[in-house]
């Protein structure tokens, strides 16, 4: 494996997922590319990676909701570092979920950020990678987009848009030589989650880490996978929630 590139380079799941990228791949002196804002402030991201065989870690600035600034960010990466060969597309923000009902500039920020930011990162890096005809984009999804629920529908519906996007992509790459693996994960405990726990919110039955996402991430990578859902019993979980009546729906919990 070649360049590993991390958009989001301060995202737990995403840098999980890249350890595990480069510790799979140590032989082959992978690059580690870690795309974030304040990029001189990622020591300990850049040690865990270097600690698990990165042969080089790099940092360079990102800002998910300049959009106007992804083209040149993109090119730079590829110009310097070589056709990227994993995109681990891992930015976001959780957003406060009641405040959003009723806020419209906080529900667009999350709407931009989540949805229409992914979108210009993702198409660039699509794009790049079928002009290389090889590469691996690596998309999160969440099981919050594939019924909306009440307690979270602005981001969930966010999540919604960006999995059939990246659904309707990954059909659009087939037979490029470029793949897409759309991550699917429950309610996952950590950085992101803390404060909503700290509130008072439980974390939803079969909670994973970010560890335990890594994990089926790269194993999911390594077989070549379209998509995974973790934990992977709630895949039929969902199955059977897509039928509920909604009176039943909208009561559910988070």
């Amino acid at each position: 494996m070649g360049t590993i590139v991390v958009f989001g380079g301060r995202s737990e799941i995403g840098v999980a997922t890249a350890v595990r990228l480069a510790r799979n791949s140590a032989g082959a002196g992978s690059r580690v590319v870690l795309a974030a804002r304040r990029p001189d402030d990622l020591g300990a991201e850049r040690a865990a990676l270097l600690g698990a065989g990165a042969a080089e870690v790099a940092t360079v600035g990102f800002d998910a909701d300049e959009v106007d600034s992804h083209p040149g960010l993109v090119t730079s990466i590829v110009e310097q570092y070589g056709p990227i060969d994993v995109a681990i597309v891992a930015f976001g923000i959780l957003g406060d979920a009641q405040r959003a009902e009723t806020d419209v500039t906080h529900a667009l920020q999350i709407a931009h950020t989540d949805y229409y930011a992914q979108i210009s990162v993702i198409t660039l890096l699509a794009n790049a990678m079928r002009t290389a005809r090889t590469g691996t984009l690596i998309v999160f999804s969440s099981v919050a987009g594939v019924r909306v629920r009440r307690a979270n529908y602005v981001y969930g519906s966010t999540k919604a848009g960006l999995d059939g996007f990246a659904s309707g992509l990954a059909d659009a790459l087939h037979g490029t030589g470029v793949h897409l693996l759309l991550v699917r994960p429950g309610f996952v405990i950590g950085t992101m989650t803390r404060e909503l726990m700290e509130s008072g919110v439980a974390p939803a039955p079969m909670s994973v880490t970010a560890d335990q996402v890594a994990d089926a991430v790269a194993k999911a990578y390594r077989k070549g996978k379209g998509e995974v859902w973790i934990p992977g019993r709630l895949r039929p979980v969902f199955f059977g929630m897509r039928l509920l009546p909604r009176a039943i729906w909208r009561r559910l919990p988070r």
